[in-house]
């Protein structure tokens, strides 16, 4: 978006609301905006408008470049073809100094707004002036880069105390600003809400591929900037979230990792990210921003264009936090996963498999396994989101070795169990593969340590009891069995 007159008049209002006794030393600024000609040119009679920066480092200093002549000053720059006034003093200041955007970045009690609007006559014509828009950034490496002086007039590049800074209405905000937290350090200005449910699944948001947004065209998430009206980070993103996402309440919104992007002009931006869960379903969302939201779990992630750093943070928040298959006794059901009143069940899928002596295949559990330790059960698997073939088929494959067709497979035997009473109730569908290719192989040595072929009238004494049950009701060709319920 081109620099307009209006958007010049915008940071100006915004300055003045935040400085209202400064409207009558600014009031040849407000004139020149309302005049015909271009305020940004520096053929406009009675002034024009430039743009300077004050970079501080985290000692407190302000970088200035020191002229023979003059001494030292921070420089202000003309606009020329710049998509903002924070733009073209960016643009300005990476020129003179040779710092590159990356170097620098917002400040929270700034951000993109001026911290100082100097009104003062241009050199050597008294009735011109100049309205210099002055801004504010933060170097962020901590190792000071080494300038490279556009002007070979410039001296040095001292980094001077705020109390040393030569202008006194600039000296004057800077010092204030200090006693409200201005420190030199970068602060996160921007908040993102990493999305999940619990089961192993992300929200993302894919954004709109056109120019002038950030990372068009990618998958990242939701969130945005720090607004001066934000009292937090956590204000921000729930700001952000009522605007983009109306309808997305996401519990539990909690500090989780700190990350970078780089804004459209090319300024470091740091960002807190926040996590939070949700079960929702995206389509139910009103989204106002960007062309869609949908789930995705850490598998699919190689096959999206995601924003920069997106996937291994995801990964690593997968990695952290295990999907929960069972949750803790009394945990409350999230708001949007099912009908008022109803439980929701773990579906489980067992392999009923028999090689050419009748025998069942069985494995042996790891004894440090978490359920059934030391004892011989099904080859067997939870359903992700996915139909419970496939998810036999999968499980087969990655524990044991086994390839299986999905017409090779029949469901014999279903048993609806609960462990206790405030366990989450389960559903175990015991498939019959009739035919199948490989040799069982552990696979998985921290599940199972063994695969054996067993009589199934004369099974181990150690085997999991619903499987017990499971298999006796497959040779009396029931199809369907419980336990567990009597004792609720």
């Amino acid at each position: 978006m081109p620099l307009t007159r209006s958007r010049i008049r915008a940071t100006a209002e915004a300055y003045l609301a935040r400085h209202p006794h400064e409207r009558d030393s600014l009031a040849g600024l407000l004139s020149l905006l309302d005049r015909a000609d271009n305020p940004d040119s520096r053929a406009t009679l009675r002034g024009h408008i430039t743009c300077s920066v004050a970079v501080i480092d985290r000692e407190q200093r302000v970088l200035h470049i020191g002229r023979k002549a003059t001494g030292p000053l921070l420089d202000p720059g003309h606009v020329e073809d710049d998509r903002s006034l924070l733009a073209a003093a960016l643009r300005e200041v990476c020129e003179e100094t040779g710092l590159r955007p990356g170097d620098l970045c917002l400040t929270p009690q700034f951000l993109g707004a001026p911290i100082d609007i100097d009104a003062g006559p241009a050199k050597g014509d008294g009735e011109h002036q100049h309205f210099d828009f002055r801004f504010v950034f933060c170097l962020v490496p901590e190792q000071h880069p080494k300038l490279m002086l556009r002007d070979e007039e410039a001296a040095g590049g001292p980094w001077l105390p705020f109390a040393d800074v030569g202008s006194p209405t600039l000296r004057a905000k800077l010092l204030n600003a200090r006693d409200q937290g201005l420190d030199g350090r970068p602060e996160p200005v921007n908040a993102s809400a990493l999305i999940h449910d619990g089961r192993g699944r992300y929200l993302l948001h894919l954004r709109d591929q056109r120019e002038g947004i950030w990372a068009p065209g990618t998958f990242a998430l939701l969130g945005g900037g720090r607004t001066l009206e934000d009292v937090s980070l956590e204000a921000t993103l729930r700001r952000e979230l009522a605007e983009e996402a109306p309808g997305l309440e996401v519990d539990g919104l909690t500090p989780y990792a700190l990350a970078e992007a780089t804004s459209v002009d090319g300024l470091a931006v740091p960002i807190q990210v926040f996590e939070g869960r949700w079960s929702g379903d995206p389509e139910t969302v009103d989204l106002q921003e960007g062309v869609l939201l949908r789930w995705f779990t850490p598998d699919m992630l190689e096959r999206l264009h995601l924003s920069p750093g997106l996937g291994d943070l995801i990964r690593r928040h997968a990695a952290e936090h295990p999907p929960t298959t069972i949750p803790p006794a009394g945990a409350r059901l999230l708001r949007d996963e099912a009908p008022a009143g109803t439980e929701l069940h773990i579906v489980g899928v067992h392999l009923y498999v028999e090689d050419d002596h009748g025998r069942i295949l069985l494995g042996l559990r790891h004894p440090d396994s978490a359920y059934a330790g030391n004892t011989w059960h099904f080859l067997a698997g939870h359903c992700e989101r996915e139909e419970s073939v496939s998810c036999l088929i999968r499980e087969a494959q990655e524990e044991a070795g086994l390839i299986i067709e999905p017409g090779d497979v029949e469901l014999v035997h279903v048993v609806h169990l609960v462990d206790s009473p405030s366990a989450r109730p389960r559903i175990g569908l015991v498939f019959r593969a009739r035919t199948w290719s490989g040799t069982p192989a552990v696979l998985e040595p921290d599940r199972c340590v063994e695969w054996r072929w067993w009589n199934p009238k004369d099974l181990p004494p150690a085997v999991v009891p619903y499987t017990r049950q499971a298999i006796d009701g497959v040779l009396a060709g029931g199809s369907y069995s419980q336990r567990g319920w009597d004792e609720q």
